[in-house]
């Protein structure tokens, strides 16, 4: 069993940087795949970033590469998006997830939430 809280959104400029973070509890963490996904109001859930288990493999959604960088602390149980040079599409509610499985841009093979944290981008 994961439990996951998401902290750090908030309202932020254009071209600002936030950084999410996701609190992991249980003792599987370390063998989870971890990602981020985004939902803005009236459209579908969008894969945002995804990280291995071992830290060392890194996928990111086409709309934030180069953007958005995706990392995690085992010692603290804790995954991270850093997100730079915000754009006010980058507005949404953004959510931590878990999966053992390979297939990790999608959201049906993520076992594990948190409750999501909102990140406004004003211009």
């Amino acid at each position: 069993q994961v439990q996951l809280v998401e902290s750090g959104g908030r309202l932020m400029q254009v071209g600002g940087s936030v950084r999410l973070s996701c609190a992991a509890s249980g003792r599987t963490f370390s063998s989870h795949v971890m990602g981020w996904f985004r939902q803005a109001p009236r459209r579908e859930l969008e894969f945002v970033a995804a990280i291995s288990a071992s830290g060392v493999s890194r996928y990111y959604g086409d709309s934030v590469k180069g953007r958005f960088t995706i990392s995690r602390d085992s010692t603290n149980d804790t995954v991270y998006l850093q997100m730079d040079s915000l754009k006010p599409e980058d507005t949404a509610v953004y959510y931590c997830a878990a999966t053992r499985s390979p297939y990790l841009k999608s959201e049906g093979k993520y076992d594990y939430w948190g409750q999501g944290t909102q990140v406004t981008v004003s211009s």
